[in-house]
Formats: structure tokens, C-alpha cells, sequence
């Protein structure tokens, strides 16, 4: 009875359309952007660089700045149990923050590192000494290249922060013999970063990947595409979930998008445009339709939306499953048919 429902109260426009909402504006005043020397979203090493000597020396400078932030996570299955803060320690760029990915979240969630409120992000902002007019440069550690960098860049840019740009990356930086500093995080001057607003347009919730899921299972609306960024073995079922007790296996519909295939296997960067738009025409997916990414608590997910805004792959109508798979394996239930093994 209650599929019967869904299905009088789906419609193929709604779905479409709902990926297209309009922007949320920010709450905040407008205010005096940095300006920044980057003029697309990834960023080298050597730009980041150039971009830091610019900085105004003085801490009492309220000049714009351009700010590294460092994104660094492990999953909790980690061989070497390494964790970011750790790895930020041993070496990190001058001026740099620390974002914890799983601090600044919802902790209220039963679901790992999920979007923070609002407030939280603000508040996390102001005691990380960053302005809403600072540019903003997120990286990975050097081991990972690039992981959960993305995620982090992706929160800034969710709750609005007007210049976000992705390292790419970190090991090349260390690599190329750019300067890197050890030890805990320094103390930086408080701001008085405004209350942003979530843009609702670039998430995805439970219930509507559901919608889309029973389409796909009717063999309906193939009008949205759910990319999955995890290892393939997990998507087909045959290799288990990090995190114990959690089914593997993909949701009906989704096409299995592994990251490491959109990265160069040496340097972990992402590949060049061209390459990373003949993988989705592989994949075989529409640039023309709405795009879902997810992978296992959507932190790779937003690699995969990196990579398409890279390649200039589509009209910018992409959004993240933030609660992913592990919310999806929790929350479906054995009857909805909704957790798919094998291809």
C-alpha cells in the first residue's frame, strides 16, 4: 500500500526540477571579497603559494586573506589507525587550520560526520579565525592526496562562503619542496563570521534518493543519476562496508563511479579535463541530466562533484547524498528491495 502511494505521488518534472532549485541566498550583509588570483576551483601548488606570500604580515590586519585549510580524515577501519589531527601535526602548510570533519558536523546524527547546523559552522569558523571575505584553500594530507579535502571544501561552499578552491594537492606541495611546519594548531584571532544559510540545492535526503530508488526498481523515471564514488567491490555486494554490521551493495539504479579512477595513480591528483569527461562518457552519463553523488558517509562523494565541475561535465544541477550509504544500508527496509548485489 505504501509503494502504491509513492508511485500516484511521483512525477518524473518534480524530481528534475527539485535538483534545480534555486540558490539560498546568505544571510549576511554583503561584505568586501578577497581577491583572489585563482581563476578555477583547483589549485596548485605553486598558486597556493604565490597566494600566501600576498597575505598581510600583520595579525591585525583585516585585510581578506587567503586561508589553507586542512581537511584530513581516515576511515575508521584505517590500517595505520591514523587520524587528521595527527597527520596535520606532523606537517602542515604555513597558516593553516584544521577543519575536523567529524567535530564540525551534526554530532546528533547516528550517522557519521553529517552537515553541520548552521550555527555550528559559524561558530567553528570564528574560532578558526576565518572571515567570510578570506579565500579559502582546502587540502588532504600528503598519505591520501586527494580524500576528504573535498568534502570540506564542499561544506564551505553549501553554507555559502563566497571564494572556496581545493589544493590539488598537498603531496605535490611537499613534494615540490614547498614550506611545511609541524606541531598542534595555533591559536588564531577570533572573527565575527556572520550566520550562514545551507543551500538546500546542492543535498540530497533520504527520502527523496528513496523516490528515485522505487523509480528506478519500476523500471520508471531514469531521469536521475546516483553516481557512487566507493570501491566497486562494495558497490556489487561482494566485499564488506568499513564499518561493522553494515550490509555492502548499491542502491538500485546507481552506477559505480570508483574514485581512484578519476585521480592519476602516481600522484593522487585529479586527472586533466579532458580524460576525467571521456570516464563519464564511458560511464555513460548524461551531462544533460540531474546528477546525485554518493559513496559510503559522503565524503567521496564530493570528490566525484569536484571532478565534474573540473571537467565542466554537466549544467551544474549536482547535489550530495549527505548521509550516503551508511545511512541508506540503516534505513531501507528488507521488503522496500531497495539494497541491490552484484551488478
Amino acid at each position: 500500500m505504501g509503494v502504491m502511494a509513492t508511485r500516484i505521488l511521483l512525477r518524473r518534472p518534480t524530481l528534475a526540477n527539485s535538483l534545480r532549485a534555486p540558490r539560498s541566498p546568505f544571510s549576511s550583509p554583503a561584505m568586501i571579497r578577497s581577491e583572489s588570483s585563482f581563476t578555477s576551483y583547483l589549485v596548485t601548488p605553486a598558486q597556493l603559494d604565490k597566494s600566501l606570500k600576498k597575505n598581510a604580515p600583520s595579525r591585525l590586519s583585516t585585510a581578506p586573506k587567503t586561508i589553507p585549510v586542512c581537511g584530513s580524515w581516515f576511515l575508521p577501519n584505517d590500517p595505520e589507525q591514523r587520524t587528521g589531527y595527527e597527520v596535520f601535526k606532523k606537517a602542515h602548510s604555513p597558516q593553516a587550520r584544521f577543519f575536523d570533519l567529524d567535530k564540525i558536523s551534526d554530532t546528533s546524527s547516528p550517522y557519521p560526520h553529517m552537515l553541520p547546523s548552521p550555527e555550528v559552522f559559524r561558530d567553528a569558523m570564528r574560532g578558526l579565525g576565518i572571515k567570510r571575505d578570506d579565500t579559502v584553500v582546502v587540502y588532504d594530507a600528503a598519505e591520501t592526496g586527494i580524500f576528504s579535502g573535498p568534502r570540506v571544501a564542499w561544506t564551505f561552499k553549501v553554507f555559502g562562503h563566497p571564494e572556496v578552491h581545493l589544493l590539488n594537492n598537498f603531496r605535490l606541495w611537499v613534494e615540490q619542496g614547498y614550506p611545511t611546519e609541524e606541531g598542534d594548531q595555533k591559536k588564531f584571532e577570533a572573527t565575527d563570521y556572520p550566520t550562514p544559510e545551507l543551500d538546500k540545492s546542492k543535498v540530497a535526503a533520504f527520502e527523496e534518493v528513496r523516490q528515485i530508488a522505487w523509480e528506478h526498481n519500476k523500471e520508471g523515471s531514469e531521469g536521475v543519476q546516483i553516481l557512487d564514488a566507493r570501491p566497486e567491490g562494495r558497490w556489487k555486494g561482494t566485499d564488506p562496508e568499513p564499518r561493522p554490521g553494515l550490509s555492502s551493495g548499491h542502491i538500485p539504479g546507481s552506477t559505480s563511479l570508483p574514485v581512484p579512477t578519476l585521480l592519476d595513480p602516481k600522484t593522487k591528483t585529479f586527472l586533466p579535463p579532458d580524460e576525467l569527461r571521456k570516464i563519464f562518457e564511458q560511464k555513460g552519463i548524461d551531462p544533460k541530466k540531474p546528477i546525485i553523488c554518493s559513496c559510503g558517509t559522503g565524503v567521496t562523494a564530493t570528490i566525484i562533484d569536484a571532478a565534474l565541475n573540473e571537467a565542466g561535465y554537466g549544467d551544474g544541477s549536482r547535489r550530495i547524498y549527505d548521509g550516503s550509504w551508511t545511512e541508506w544500508a540503516q534505513r531501507v527496509k528488507p521488503s522496500d528491495n531497495l539494497i541491490v548485489k552484484g551488478n
